[in-house]
C-alpha cells in the first residue's frame, strides 16, 4: 500500500513485470527490501514451510479430491514488503518531487486475485467486474497539470483506501524524460471482492439474510437487500433495501437512500454530503429520516417503539495558514426533530432523548494533520497509518425546544503525536446547555480520553508492543430517563464482562501487551496477547466511591497468509467486581482482532453537534 518513489538502486526497466517473473523469492527480498532489515518471522522458518508446501502440493495435484481440498484452503503466498515496525513518512520520502508539474497519469488496476492457482481463484476474476478506470481517476485529488504535493498524495491514497471495491493503492513517482520539471504517475489498484452474504439469527423466531454488492458493475456504487420473516412460522417481516453512491459524478459528493420494513421496524433515509478533503475545502451535507424503531430503555428494561423525524443541514469551509501549517475553519448545523410516538412518561426532566427541538449551531477550530506509515500495531504485517497533528474546537448554538430554550456551549482538544516512549494521543471535551430562562447549567458532561502504544522492539526473537488506554467521563446537572446515563462501551469499557451497570461518572483503564513470536507452525503466524482492565462507574461524584469492575485473560491471534480464512482469535477471560466474581464470557472465538479504540481517529473538522 506505500507510496514509493523510483530509487536509484532499481532502474525502470528492472521493475517490470516481465522481469520480476524471472526472479526467485530472495532476488524479491533484495529488489523490495534493500539494506532493511526483512520482518524475522518469514526467515528460517518461512522457508521451511515453503518447501513443506510445495511438496505438499505436487503430492496432492495427482488426485483429482486431494488437489481440490489443497485449492479450498490454500492461496499464493504474497511478498511482505513493509519494513518491520519502522514508522516512514511516505510525504517525505516524495518530497523531492515538491511544487513539479505532474505530467501523465497512468492507472494500472490488477484483479483481486493475483494468483489463480484454485479454481475458485479463476472463477472469482471471471465474475468479478473490474472497478473502471474511470471510477478511479474521479477519486483522484490531482489531475495533469497541478504541482505536486506529497501530503496530497498520502491523502488520496487513504481516501482510495476508504472505498470498499479497493483493497490495495500504491502510487509510483517518475520523473519525466524529457521535461526534468515534471513528473508521471502510475496509480495500480487491486481490487476488493464486494459481493457478500449476511444473516442474523434473534431468539424470538426473527430472522434476516440480506445480500450485497460494494461496487455494482465496476461503478464503485454499493448496494444492500435484506429479506425479514419469522423461521418458526414462516411470516413475511419485509425488506430492506439499500443505495449509496460514494462518489457522484466526480463532485466527491456521495448519497445514499436506504428503505423498507423489518416486523415493527420502518425506515426511510436520505442523504446527500461532501466532506473536507483537503486543507482548504468546504463540506456540504443534507440528510432526512423518518424512522419508526423498537428502543430499549435500559434505565427501566423495558422496550417501546418510537417514531421519529430528523432533517439535518449543515455546512462550513476550511482555509490553510501556510505560517502556522494549520488549517482554520468554520462550521454550522441545522438540526430539525420531531418525536411522533414515544414512551407515555416523557415530562420535562424525565426522557430528555425524546424532547422535540429545533437546533443551530456554529464552530470554528484549528486543525493540522500528517500520516505516518508502520506495521505489526493493530495488525500482523500490513502498512497502517498513524496521524500526528491536532484539532482544536469551539461550538456553541441555540435550541428551541419542546418544553424550554437552551443555549449551548462546547469546545474539545485532540491531538496525536511521537515521543521517546512510542505513539500518544489524547482528546479532551466539554459541553453543556444553559437554560435561556434560569441560567443554569444543564446536561452537561466531560470526556477525557488518552491512548499510548510503546515502539516495536525485541525480546530474543519476539516482537513486543505494549497498549494503554484510559477514559475518564464526568456528568453532572442529568436528568433522569433515556441515554442521561452513561454504562462501559466497546472502546470505552471491560471486555468480557456482561453485567449491565449505569453511572454518571466513569473511569476505564485498558491495558493489552501484545508478543509477535517468530514461530510460524505451518505456515502460520503467532501473536499471544494478554489484557487486563479495570473500571469505575457509578453516580457518585468521587470516582472512587462508585462501583469497581476488572477483566483480565489472555488469547493467541494466529493468520497465515496462504489460508483463505486468514485470522483466528481465541480468547480467554473472567470478571470480578467488589462483590467477587461478576457475570462474564469466558471464553471468545473470533476473526477480529481488539484495539478498534486504539485506531486513529482523524483530526479533521466534523459536523459539529450536541455533546
Amino acid at each position: 500500500m506505500a507510496v514509493t518513489a523510483q530509487a536509484t538502486r532499481v532502474t525502470r526497466e528492472d521493475m517490470r513485470p516481465r522481469h520480476r517473473d524471472s526472479l526467485d523469492y530472495d532476488q524479491l527480498k533484495e529488489m523490495y527490501w534493500g539494506e532493511f532489515t526483512p520482518d524475522s518471522i518469514r526467515l528460517p522458518d518461512s522457508k521451511r514451510s515453503d518447501r513443506m508446501y510445495d511438496s505438499l502440493k505436487s503430492k496432492t495435484r495427482r488426485r483429482r479430491v486431494p488437489r481440490l481440498l489443497y485449492k479450498l484452503l490454500f492461496v499464493s503466498p504474497q511478498l511482505d514488503t513493509t519494513v518491520n515496525g519502522q514508522v516512514i513518512d511516505e510525504a517525505r520520502e516524495l518530497s523531492c518531487y515538491e511544487d513539479m508539474t505532474i505530467g501523465e497519469i497512468k492507472i494500472r488496476r490488477e484483479k483481486v486475485f493475483s494468483s489463480e492457482d484454485s479454481w475458485i481463484e479463476r472463477l472469482g476474476n471471471k465474475t468479478h467486474v473490474m472497478t473502471r478506470e474511470r471510477i478511479l481517476r474521479r477519486d483522484l485529488l490531482f489531475k495533469p497539470g497541478d504541482k505536486f504535493n506529497a501530503q496530497l498524495v498520502v491523502r488520496n491514497k487513504q481516501l482510495l483506501l476508504s472505498r470498499k471495491y479497493i483493497s490495495d493503492v500504491n502510487v509510483e513517482v517518475e520523473r519525466d524524460t524529457i521535461d526534468t520539471t515534471r513528473v508521471n504517475l502510475i496509480l495500480r489498484t487491486r481490487d476488493s471482492w464486494t459481493v457478500s452474504m449476511d444473516a442474523n439469527l434473534h431468539s424470538e423466531g426473527r430472522t434476516m439474510v440480506g445480500i450485497s454488492d460494494a461496487n455494482i458493475l465496476g461503478t464503485g456504487n454499493r448496494f444492500n437487500l435484506e429479506t425479514n420473516f419469522n423461521r418458526k412460522n414462516f411470516d413475511f417481516g419485509g425488506n430492506m433495501a439499500e443505495y449509496e453512491m460514494p462518489n457522484v459524478l466526480g463532485s466527491f459528493f456521495s448519497s445514499r437512500l436506504a428503505g423498507g420494513r423489518s416486523f415493527h421496524n420502518t425506515r426511510l433515509e436520505m442523504e446527500v454530503k461532501k466532506e473536507f478533503l483537503k486543507p482548504s475545502d468546504y463540506e456540504l451535507g443534507l440528510s432526512y429520516s423518518d424512522n419508526k424503531s423498537r428502543s430499549y430503555l435500559l434505565e427501566e428494561d423495558s422496550i417501546v417503539l418510537v417514531k421519529e423525524r430528523n432533517l439535518d443541514v449543515w455546512g462550513g469551509n476550511s482555509y490553510l495558514l501556510p505560517s502556522i501549517r494549520s488549517s482554520f475553519y468554520l462550521t454550522w448545523r441545522y438540526n430539525y426533530r420531531r418525536v411522533g410516538r414515544r414512551p407515555d412518561n416523557v415530562t420535562p426532566t424525565h426522557h430528555p432523548f425524546f424532547h422535540d427541538h429545533d437546533a443551530l449551531l456554529f464552530g470554528l477550530g484549528l486543525y493540522r494533520e500528517k500520516f505516518y506509515t508502520s506495521s505489526m500495531i493493530y495488525g500482523f504485517g500490513n502498512n497502517e497509518y498513524l496521524a500526528t497533528g491536532y484539532k482544536a474546537e469551539m461550538t456553541g448554538g441555540y435550541s428551541w425546544g419542546e418544553f424550554s430554550d437552551d443555549i449551548y456551549l462546547g469546545t474539545s482538544l485532540q491531538s496525536g503525536t511521537f515521543c521517546r516512549m512510542g505513539y500518544i494521543m489524547g482528546d479532551f471535551t466539554l459541553g453543556s446547555y444553559i437554560d435561556k430562562d434560569t441560567g443554569m447549567w444543564k446536561h452537561s458532561a466531560i470526556d477525557v480520553n488518552l491512548r499510548w502504544f510503546s515502539h516495536l522492539f525485541m525480546v530474543r526473537r519476539s516482537h513486543i508492543r505494549q497498549f494503554l488506554g484510559i477514559n475518564y467521563t464526568q456528568g453532572w446537572n442529568r436528568n433522569t430517563g433515556n441515554d442521561e446515563s452513561i454504562r462501559f462501551t466497546r472502546y470505552n469499557g471491560l471486555q468480557m464482562l456482561k453485567e449491565k451497570i449505569l453511572g454518571t461518572n466513569r473511569l476505564a483503564i485498558n491495558t493489552e501487551t501484545i508478543i509477535f513470536t517468530p514461530y510460524q507452525p505451518l505456515g502460520f503466524r503467532v501473536a499471544i496477547f494478554a489484557f487486563c482492565d479495570m473500571g469505575l462507574l457509578g453516580y457518585s461524584p468521587n470516582i472512587f466511591k462508585n462501583n469497581y469492575y476488572s477483566t483480565l485473560g489472555m488469547g493467541v491471534r494466529i493468520k497465515n497468509e496462504r489460508m483463505v480464512f486468514s485470522t483466528i482469535q481465541l480468547q480467554l477471560g473472567i470478571a470480578f467486581g467488589k462483590g467477587g466474581w461478576a457475570d462474564c464470557d469466558y471464553f471468545k472465538l473470533t476473526n477480529a482482532a481488539r484495539l478498534e479504540q486504539y485506531r486513529y481517529r482523524p483530526t479533521r473538522p466534523e459536523i459539529v453537534g450536541f455533546k
